[in-house]
């Protein structure tokens, strides 16, 4: 392991044991308070915008965590509405197999402070209360969501990249085991933006970033998105998506701006302990320009402050290839070069996964090798995506408990 893997290794374990002193009498509290159940985030989206409501339909989210654990609790969003959200049930269950059937035995009913139905103003979310039940790693969880009236427009994730279901006439079928009333597919999340487990994890990992981290370009119902990638190499630490397709950095686009939904999207979830910012391709090459490399820096920086202050290292990851893609010039390219630089050399973040490195055609590092592009000259294929999840957990440390890789 490299120099920056072995300092990460050391913050990881800091952080999972805050103020800890190796001293023998230390030991029987410290491995307490390492076995203790906790809550840690397995599962996130972030809210991209609104779809059309779906009154007196009945969703059945499906969702891929990455820890386990022996309860869990799910949190619904209305961001983005204009108007209350009435949640008339919400399950959660197990998935069986593939398609919208619920694992017999597994469903369960959620309540909001012990009631089975919520309300949630517009902008706000809500938590469910803790649902008794055991899910493994690397589970699918189905989220049911079902809204009996027409609440205005639905926050949502647009590109899920995973196939959910619909029950048009949803009254009763939250509560189904058999999915056969769930006719209709969804490939976006509605409502649901999280999922939190209680379980023996020391913290979560939030992959922080645009349609490179939200996985475009990998194979749709496959769990192949990088942060799904890094979750599979991972010990004993949660990884949340925190990316949105069209993301900047500097200014609202698709979704609000990387600093203004920095707080609900990364820092404030449940048992963050590492925030990997791979964010700002779509500034250098969207409209307006962003051609000061200056602007970065500053935002950079911001982020890493904000996020210290709630006692969160930070990764930061270069920006990848795009000559090929549409909107790629030899001015922009040169704008990538210079962020890259200030990534890699600013001191400003806590270890750097250089995933340009990584993914970059050796003939011409402008573009992103043949075997990792799936065509656009911008994303990345499965392939690509197992190769950004490789380089940060390379960064993380290696495998084993203090490395968490």
């Amino acid at each position: 392991m490299g120099k920056v893997g072995r300092v990460l290794a050391v913050l990881l374990l800091a952080l999972v044991l805050p103020g800890a002193r190796a001293t023998a009498g230390a030991a029987p509290a410290v491995d307490a308070v390492r076995n203790a159940p906790r809550w840690t985030g397995s599962w996130e989206t972030a809210p991209s915008g609104t779809a059309a409501a779906l009154p007196g339909a009945a969703v059945r989210n499906v969702v891929h965590l990455s820890v386990g654990g022996t309860a869990v609790r799910v949190r619904l969003s209305n961001r983005f509405g204009s108007a209350p959200l009435r949640l008339g049930a919400v399950t959660v269950a197990l998935r069986r197999a593939a398609g919208p059937d619920a694992a017999p035995g597994t469903l369960r009913a959620a309540t909001f402070r012990g009631a089975a139905t919520a309300t949630v103003p517009p902008g706000g979310e809500t938590v469910s209360d803790p649902v008794r039940l055991s899910v493994p790693a690397a589970a699918d969880l189905l989220v049911t969501v079902y809204t009996p009236e027409n609440d205005g427009r639905a926050t949502y994730h647009a590109t899920a990249l995973q196939t959910s279901y619909v029950a048009a006439d949803g009254a009763g079928h939250a509560a189904d085991t058999d999915g056969s009333a769930y006719r209709t597919t969804l490939t976006c999340w509605y409502y649901v933006t999280g999922v939190d487990v209680l379980g023996r994890a020391t913290g979560s990992v939030v992959a922080f970033g645009d349609s490179l981290t939200d996985g475009t370009g990998s194979t749709p119902d496959a769990n192949r998105r990088w942060p799904d990638r890094l979750a599979a190499r991972l010990s004993g630490m949660g990884v949340l998506n925190a990316g949105i397709g069209g993301n900047r950095l500097l200014r609202d686009g698709a979704g609000t701006s990387a600093l203004g939904r920095l707080d609900a999207d990364a820092l404030d979830r449940t048992g963050a302990r590492i925030l990997v910012v791979f964010e700002g391709i779509n500034d250098i090459k969207g409209l307006p320009p962003a051609n000061d490399p200056a602007a970065y820096a500053d935002a950079y920086r911001t982020i890493v402050d904000r996020a210290h202050a709630h006692g969160i290292r930070v990764v930061g990851v270069t920006l990848t290839p795009f000559n090929g893609f549409a909107a790629y010039t030899v001015a922009r390219e040169e704008v990538r070069q210079r962020v890259n630089a200030f990534i890699r050399t600013g001191g400003v973040f806590d270890a750097v996964a250089d995933a340009d490195a990584a993914v970059r055609d050796r003939a011409d590092p402008t573009r992103i090798r043949p075997a990792y592009d799936p065509g656009d000259h911008l994303h990345f294929s499965d392939a690509g995506m197992a190769a950004v999840a490789e380089t940060v957990r390379r960064t993380l440390g290696p495998p084993g408990p203090t490395g968490h890789a």
